[in-house]
């Protein structure tokens, strides 16, 4: 199966969007290679999203690495490959918070957000991106944020982070769309989450009222947004940020 089917490589897969993402196209005929932080617990968590891809008819393998680490992901890329033969999809999707005011941020919170959501990009798609030239075909989707676009009080570093996704996923579409590669990001609002699920009732109506829509989005409709940029009818698509907020950032 895995010489016919299309694969896809998703980071931060373990749980969360980055799992909704790959049973989404797990369940539209990819095979997935689900990547994950490499402990213990995140390399459990991959086995469940995995053997849930499987119950959708998709060939999966785990493959635990830090994307942050630039020989982590060239070996990753390699084993990836000789398992599935190609990489036609690739979903930047690892992400981490530590939220701060910018004059009380210490430098390890900025380094390891920027290190963990920015770099990442980075060493994936110079990876993968070197397998997608050779193939002359592949999808290359960054996950990026609202807080990318406007900013976000309380998020210096993963705003910055996010901002420079979009720079790189611009970047990236006019170097690789010559062979082939299309490249675009999505750029998600306030999703429904473990995290946004810990709010306060105040904070949580504050931010309904930002929202036209007055709700958060589902997890699905980020997973749907990134199946319909993988998929053949976005396939003249390039060099986009697709917002998908409720409409909060017009």
């Amino acid at each position: 199966m895995s010489h016919l089917a299309k694969t896809a490589l998703i980071t931060g897969a373990s749980q969360g969007l980055g799992a909704c993402m790959a049973k989404r196209l797990a369940k539209d005929g990819f095979s997935i290679a689900v990547n994950c932080y490499p402990s213990e617990q995140d390399i459990a968590n991959a086995h469940e999203v995995a053997a849930a891809c499987r119950e959708l008819g998709a060939e999966v393998e785990v493959f635990p690495a830090d994307v942050s680490d630039f020989a982590a992901c060239e070996e990753m890329t390699k084993k990836v490959k000789e398992r599935f033969s190609t990489i036609d999809v690739l979903v930047n999707n690892a992400g981490i918070t530590k939220d701060g005011l910018l004059v009380r941020m210490s430098e390890a919170q900025f380094d390891a957000v920027t290190s963990v959501n920015y770099k990442s990009v980075f060493n994936m798609c110079r990876h993968v991106g070197a397998v997608m030239m050779r193939q002359k075909h592949g999808r290359i989707i960054n996950i990026s944020s609202v807080a990318g676009l406007y900013g976000n009080a309380g998020q210096f570093n993963y705003s910055a982070s996010k901002a420079g996704i979009v720079g790189m996923t611009l970047t990236a579409a006019k170097e690789l769309g010559p062979r082939g590669i299309t490249v675009n990001a999505v750029a998600p609002g306030f999703i429904r989450t473990p995290m946004t699920d810990v709010l306060s009732e105040q904070v949580r109506e504050k931010c309904l009222e930002a929202i036209p829509l007055h709700r958060f989005g589902e997890p699905e409709e980020i997973a749907g947004a990134v199946a319909f940029l993988a998929g053949d009818d976005a396939s003249y698509i390039s060099g986009q940020v697709l917002v998908v907020d409720g409409a909060m950032s017009m």
